[in-house]
């Protein structure tokens, strides 16, 4: 399957945004791509929101996600997109959605760890997520969904890999900082090689953020990626076989001593 990330700046206007992400997916499928991943905050970044942010999300979410329906349809190709989902509360989820190349909503994933970091504080916005991991498949692939600050948590990616997980999306917002261009590549990296699958990571281009998307094999060798380009689209084939193959000659997750529900017993 033909996989592209799609990098850009989202502003405050959430229209705005999905005609940039309508000329992205364009590009991607007169490519050939049949799955593009768009970052975190596609819908809208919070930070450039005008008026109450519950008012934005109450008024955005769900045309967002109609849209985001359109434009797969329109051109034949699966989205995964970052979003601001009502919760019923006044924090709103910070929630991906997956849609197929028909326009079908297949999964939605909400944010489980939230960014309260480096003196940062989502969760004073944003509500954690209440549904768990998300995998699901797509054509061949079986694809698994996390949002930014989650690569720092290498159990989630392994619960992914658990679930059957082939390609694991990583839209994201990752905020500059001393470091952070290196803690993102080595993070992406080391999820693909501990879990031995493929990982295609979306991020924003941001005057706070680095942008770097890329799309990283089962070995953790980038095969396109991006840097700090305020808009562009990168395409390569993800493909099972790869995963299989790396597998059989690397088969860490066979050789591993520890079950999901094992845990470490100090004998003295």
């Amino acid at each position: 399957m033909k996989v592209s990330v799609g990098q850009f700046r989202p502003g405050g206007d959430a229209p705005a945004n999905l005609a940039v992400m309508r000329e992205l997916a364009a590009d991607a499928g007169a490519d050939g791509s049949e799955l593009i991943v768009f970052p975190e905050e596609s819908m809208f970044a919070i930070g450039k929101v005008e008026g109450p942010l519950q008012e934005a999300v109450q008024a955005n979410w769900t045309s967002f996600v109609q849209q985001l329906s359109f434009i797969a349809a329109e051109h034949s190709i699966a989205i995964v997109a970052g979003g601001y989902e009502p919760s019923g509360e006044e924090r709103p989820f910070n929630t991906l959605v997956l849609i197929d190349a028909t326009g079908r909503i297949v999964d939605t994933y909400r944010k489980l760890h939230l960014y309260d970091a480096f003196s940062y504080s989502e969760s004073a916005n944003i509500k954690p997520g209440d549904g768990g991991i998300k995998v699901a498949q797509l054509g061949d692939v079986r694809v698994g969904l996390m949002t930014c600050y989650d690569v720092r948590f290498p159990e989630q990616a392994r619960a992914l890999a658990d679930a059957g997980a082939d390609l694991i999306c990583v839209p994201a917002s990752w905020f500059k900082g001393e470091h952070k261009i290196e803690h993102w590549e080595t993070l992406l990296k080391a999820r693909a090689i501990e879990n031995t699958l493929w990982v295609a990571a979306a991020g924003t281009s941001s005057s706070h953020t680095i942008g770097h998307s890329a799309i990283i094999d089962p070995m953790g060798v980038p095969q396109v990626h991006l840097e700090d380009e305020e808009r562009g689209v990168v395409t390569t084939d993800v493909t099972r076989r790869r995963v299989d193959d790396v597998r059989e000659f690397l088969p860490v997750l066979r050789n591993r001593r520890f079950a999901r529900n094992d845990t470490i017993v100090d004998s003295h």
